[in-house]
């Protein structure tokens, strides 16, 4: 039943990604369609960002599409949690922000950017906005039916039964800094939400619209939860109960949306900044430190938790013609240790029953 599930939505996130693609498509092609002030952005850099954006998005369909097969499940852990942990970085601060934009418009009556028109047409957003809800929806049923699948076995447990991994002293070197700092920068955006004109300009001050007020909140309070989840996964012993998949959750998304809706978005408008004469993308005074530590916060956290993941999903091997008596005792132990238990073949993983 859970196979069969996770086709369906891999495929419908396939099929939401169709939409957003034509659309970037004859954006790139030079086809101005539901554009209304084609103006506003030079002509290089709207075929550069349509193209990347482009990029992206096929990727989160081709990641989709491999979650789908028989062989996603013998891929490498990295090839696609990377992937899926950028997506879930720009879908979901977006689309948590534009709906509580949406609502304290329809509440409060203030005027919605999005109805505007002076740039994009308001189909144009609802194409975007409505494949990507559908999009981020199926998507990420579909990774996590496919993680309960491959790693039930620990998403499960409590996190008073992690393994003790030989890095993990190493891990809370710097996850617990990135952890402070992360609170820190999500303090900021709350702050910002709230109205708080500290550290920005007086210009930026008067653009602030529902919108922009709604997406510091998501993103203050994803920063603020990531910070709680990597406390709780490198310092299991404060909720031992709590189990692994709900510290992993608040860390992957909390994490991901500092990284690639803050810290990409600051690389982006710093590359920009460079490389067109005479253009100041990049954000002056605390916006910019903002956006340069989020950055180095999602760095350190990809960083570590690159070789967490290798190191609880490695199973241990012996080398290639060694058999006896000596080599008995350690293919037991291997077998009895709790990370080795945890972590079979993926193949062994997805067909366990229990783990269904």
């Amino acid at each position: 039943m859970d196979s069969r599930r996770l086709t369906l939505l891999g495929r419908l996130a396939v099929v939401a990604c169709v939409p957003y693609l034509a659309l970037k498509l004859l954006w790139v092609l030079g086809f101005d369609i539901g554009v209304v002030d084609t103006s506003r952005v030079g002509r290089t850099t709207w075929i550069a960002a349509n193209a990347v954006t482009f990029l992206l998005d096929a990727v989160a369909a081709v990641v989709a599409q491999t979650l789908t097969r028989p062989a996603g499940r013998r891929a490498p852990a990295w090839l696609l949690t990377f992937p899926l942990w950028m997506a879930s970085g720009l879908l979901i601060p977006l689309l948590t922000g534009l709906a509580g934009g949406s609502v304290t418009a329809l509440v409060t009556g203030a005027p919605h950017p999005v109805a505007a028109g002076d740039w994009l047409a308001p189909w144009v957003y609802g194409v975007v906005y409505g494949g990507f809800t559908v999009e981020a929806v199926t998507l990420f049923g579909a990774f996590a039916l496919y993680a309960h699948q491959r790693w039930g076995g620990l998403l499960r447990r409590p996190l008073g039964a992690l393994p003790d991994t030989g890095t993990r002293a190493m891990q809370r070197i710097f996850l617990l800094p990135a952890a402070a700092l992360l609170t820190v920068l999500g303090a900021v955006q709350v702050l910002w939400g709230a109205g708080s004109a500290l550290g920005v300009t007086a210009a930026d001050v008067a653009a602030r619209t529902v919108l922009t007020h709604a997406s510091h909140w998501a993103a203050g309070l994803l920063s603020l939860a990531g910070a709680a989840g990597l406390v709780l996964l490198v310092l299991p012993g404060l909720l031992p109960r709590v189990r692994v998949r709900t510290a992993l959750a608040l860390a992957w998304c909390g994490s991901a949306s500092a990284f690639a809706c803050g810290g990409c978005l600051w690389l982006g408008q710093a590359v920009t900044d460079g490389l067109v004469r005479g253009a100041s993308a990049v954000p002056e005074g605390l916006p910019g430190l903002v956006g340069a530590l989020e950055l180095c916060a999602g760095l350190v956290v990809l960083c570590a938790g690159s070789f967490a993941l290798c190191e609880l999903t490695a199973v241990p091997r012996s080398a290639p013609g060694v058999t006896g008596r000596r080599t008995a005792p350690v293919l037991a132990a291997a077998r009895e240790h709790p990370a080795s238990r945890a972590f079979r073949p993926a193949v062994r993983e997805c067909a366990t029953a229990d783990d269904r």
